[in-house]
């Protein structure tokens, strides 16, 4: 419920954003709103990762849960550089 509850957070956000960008009717504001935007879309990922793994760690060996922590790591490398 909280995954899903999360999800929801962001498809608002992201929908206020795009409305916020259709009203501001300028290039350099909506770029400011994208700019929010890409911090916002990591943390709902992580924090929705994070508590899958958190509720799945009882199931999952510890090759399997570094595996994924090494696949989180790469997504995030891959969104900051």
């Amino acid at each position: 419920m909280s995954m899903a509850g999360l999800r929801i957070l962001s498809a608002l956000i992201e929908l206020s954003a795009a409305i916020a960008m259709l009203f501001l009717n300028d290039v350099k504001k909506a770029l400011a709103v994208n700019a929010f935007l890409a911090m916002v879309g990591p943390t709902i990922l992580i924090t929705t990762m994070s508590i899958g793994l958190i509720s799945l760690s009882d199931d999952l060996s510890v090759s399997k849960l570094v595996f994924i922590a090494i696949g989180v790591g790469f997504i995030l490398y891959g969104i900051y550089k």
